[in-house]
């Protein structure tokens, strides 16, 4: 599993050819979807995984876990990831955020106990959100054509390079094997759907067209973080969001409600 020199070295070349490949295709700002048949096909295999699978056993996790035992669970998994964002602060020349985002995966580590805690938010230290596709995004790659992965939902072919790397740079990876890695991996899924469950219900409650929706909230959500929550206005202009009643909620969250990752 991501432990040996070549199959490191393969996902990389991987990460590396697909973000370069997102210069091909859509500007900053544009949505293109040119897959869109086959997408809808996959979002339509997601979504009954989802509902059939996901969602209840993710429902009946809520009901028997207490609210703080979920949230100490996806305070260890992002932190257990977090080195991503430092890679990825790095690679965007943000050096002083790096250092701090280091001092927070120490932080946590070590005085929030494996991060189940999250000390360092009370020291200075709050949570970034980096990843390779947004490393490319500000290197001023275009996301190229939007994806819709089976079982990790919406994607690009910009971003879907930041898979591999995800997974390079999440230390239980190389501290958990076997079988109590599946484990860990099966409560995280299970642990994250539970936190999108009201992030679901608003895209079935709100959208006339669920693929629609998802694919403008997720394409909406990564223009924001490439831009640090500042991106120019004109990608706020798409009237599939004029007359939304919803457009006070935290769009993430609503483009989270297809894929774990």
């Amino acid at each position: 599993m991501l432990r040996t020199p070549a199959r490191i070295a393969t996902l990389l070349l991987l990460a590396l050819l697909l973000g370069g490949c997102a210069s091909q295709g859509a500007l900053q700002g544009e949505t293109y979807d040119p897959l869109e048949p086959g997408n809808r096909v996959v979002y339509g295999f997601n979504d009954s995984i989802d509902r059939h699978v996901l969602a209840p056993t993710a429902r009946g996790w809520a009901r028997i876990t207490p609210s703080f035992v979920r949230t100490g669970l996806s305070n260890f998994f992002h932190n257990a990831g977090y080195p991503n964002v430092v890679l990825n602060d790095l690679l965007q020349g943000k050096f002083q955020r790096g250092a701090l985002d280091t001092g927070r995966f120490l932080t946590n580590t070590t005085l929030g106990v494996l991060g189940l805690w999250d000390p360092a938010s009370h020291l200075g230290m709050p949570p970034h959100d980096e990843d390779l596709g947004q490393s490319f995004g500000v290197w001023g790659a275009g996301p190229g054509a939007y994806l819709v992965l089976p079982l990790f939902g919406p994607n690009s072919v910009r971003d879907v390079g930041g898979i591999p790397v995800a997974a390079l740079t999440d230390v239980l990876n190389y501290t958990v094997s076997g079988g109590a890695l599946i484990g860990l991996r099966v409560v995280e899924v299970i642990n994250r759907r539970a936190e999108l469950e009201r992030a679901v219900r608003i895209r079935d409650e709100a959208a006339l067209d669920p693929y629609l929706f998802t694919r403008e909230a997720w394409l909406q959500m990564r223009r924001t973080r490439i831009h640090d929550g500042n991106p120019p206005i004109e990608y706020y202009d798409d009237e599939l969001f004029e007359d939304d009643p919803y457009l006070d909620e935290d769009p993430t969250e609503h483009a989270r409600a297809q894929g774990t990752r």
